[in-house]
């Protein structure tokens, strides 16, 4: 059998190579050539898996190693008779960082005590259940907002939108694209979404770039609806616009995720996902040699410090949201060699704690966020 691999994929070389000819190639140059005689194929979300690209093709099974799968044509795929699969929640504990590494950045900026705040989490799956998990252990109020799971669930955890959209002073969106239906959520952040905000608040995107509409938030922001926009995720990636970005407080290439944890996590379940299709006895596959951190003993000393403070001290030594604000900015062109050749960004259970003068009650939170504590 034949595999077709975007090289971007980490820790997959060698996984097929016993079973199958695999063919490692960047996704822009997986072409209808290319996968014409294929069984299968492992990508990444740059890569249109549709009519245009597998029709008259052998491809059976389609695995992207990623939570996202608008890049697959799924009514094509069904109706041409292939299989795929996503890998959900794979790099939900990355985007849960990221949330967290945004979080301490905006209340050391605006000198803002978190725990007297309301978050609203806009979509709670696996990401946005660990975000929201986060927000209690910090102490913010939170608001839950997920139509599909309060319909099966019952109301009893959620809010409607518009109950976030009067009392949260953070939205947070972790949203799946669905282009129409009743749970649309293309361009959800629009005008009417801006207009109906009561409490100015900071909103953040780390889900997909379409969930906003790019001249509506411009507009919010130039007119105070919005006190701040932290963006991930861009309309028309890698061409994004260069004037959302100059009003944006923090802006990163679509890097939320991208932990080496979270890749080898969604590389993995790919792997199994196609050896369990074809039979091919993988199931027992695990990525090795993820890159450690480059110190994975913190010293913190919180003598002086309060709480926030300590666990902000934490939070940034694993990861600075800053660092990539700073690098992206410098050259937007390099929108994808930022994605490609991202930096080892290991989550917290990566990372020791060599705590003094920390109370008790501080070290059990940093624990729930994952950190080890060295006694």
């Amino acid at each position: 059998m034949k595999i077709i691999i975007d090289d971007k994929i980490p820790y997959i070389r060698g996984a097929f190579e016993g079973v199958a000819e695999v063919v490692y190639l960047p996704g822009s140059k997986t072409t209808p050539e290319i996968v014409k005689n294929a069984d299968a194929i492992v990508t990444r979300t740059r890569t249109s898996c549709n009519e245009k690209l597998l029709a008259g093709s052998t491809v059976k099974y389609i695995a992207t190693a990623t939570i996202g799968y608008d890049h697959i044509d799924t009514d094509y795929c069904d109706k041409a008779g292939i299989t795929w699969t996503n890998a959900p929640g794979c790099n939900s504990k990355s985007v849960e960082q990221y949330i967290a590494s945004t979080l301490m950045v905006l209340a050391e900026r605006r000198n803002l005590r978190l725990k007297d705040l309301c978050i609203g989490v806009v979509g709670v799956g696996n990401v946005g259940s660990k975000v929201a998990n986060v927000c209690r252990i910090l102490g913010m109020k939170v608001l839950l907002n997920d139509p599909p799971r309060e319909r099966v669930e019952g109301s009893q955890e959620f809010v409607d939108i518009h109950q976030v959209m009067e009392e949260a002073d953070i939205i947070t969106l972790h949203v799946p694209l669905n282009l129409q239906g009743e749970d649309a959520t293309f361009h959800l952040g629009n005008d009417y979404f801006l207009s109906a905000l009561k409490r100015k608040p900071i909103l953040i995107n780390s889900c997909r770039g379409e969930v906003i509409e790019t001249n509506a938030v411009k507009k919010g922001i130039k007119t105070g609806r919005l006190s701040g926009f932290v963006c991930d995720c861009w309309e028309n990636e890698p061409d994004i616009d260069l004037e959302l970005l100059a009003i944006t407080e923090l802006a990163t290439p679509h890097i939320a995720g991208y932990s080496k944890d979270g890749k080898a996590t969604g590389t993995r379940m790919s792997v199994h996902a196609i050896s369990d299709y074809f039979g091919l006895e993988l199931d027992n596959w695990q990525p090795t040699d993820i890159e450690s951190p480059s110190q994975p003993l913190i010293e913190l000393n919180g003598e002086g410090m309060n709480e926030q403070e300590i666990i902000s001290k934490a939070i940034l030594s694993t990861y600075d949201i800053r660092n990539d604000d700073s690098q992206f900015r410098k050259d937007t062109t390099l929108f994808e060699q930022l994605r490609g050749d991202y930096p080892v960004r290991r989550e917290f259970p990566a990372y020791t704690l060599h705590a003094i003068h920390v109370e008790r009650e501080v070290l059990e939170k940093l624990k729930k966020f994952g950190f080890k504590i060295k006694e």
